[in-house]
């Protein structure tokens, strides 16, 4: 389904309306949408799917996934936290996991920016390029 430009616009306005300091304010977001579902203006429907989609990637803007082949110790773990959060600011949610499949080295995903220092990613470069 197609988006109007009149449903995307209100959504980036409930959107907007729902941030505290540029910061998205979840309890704000979920007023606003049980306000749009109540009011029903025309394209609710709309703009319910467009909110959501903004307000998903807000959220995983603010969220560092790191993933290594190898467990980290605590003392690493806190080094990378303390640089993303240098980098990010202090409000930055992070998660590690352990993926056995990059054989050594980080990938750290913050939204879509993606920093992949992983030996798997080396080697299908190096593939790629034979």
């Amino acid at each position: 389904m197609k988006i109007t430009k009149e449903a995307r616009r209100i959504s980036r306005e409930v959107f907007h309306a729902s941030l505290t300091d540029g910061r998205l304010d979840p309890a704000k977001a979920s007023e606003l949408a049980d306000w749009i579902v109540q009011q029903k203006p025309r394209h609710y429907v709309a703009i319910l799917k467009e909110f959501t989609r903004l307000v998903r990637l807000e959220t995983e803007r603010r969220h560092a996934f790191i993933q290594s082949a190898l467990p980290l110790d605590p003392a690493t773990a806190e080094s990378i936290v303390r640089s993303i959060h240098t980098a990010h600011g202090k409000d930055i949610t992070t998660e590690f996991k352990v993926t056995p499949s990059l054989i050594g080295g980080l990938r750290i995903q913050i939204g879509s920016d993606v920093w992949d220092g992983t030996i798997f990613n080396r080697l299908q470069l190096l593939k790629e390029q034979l």
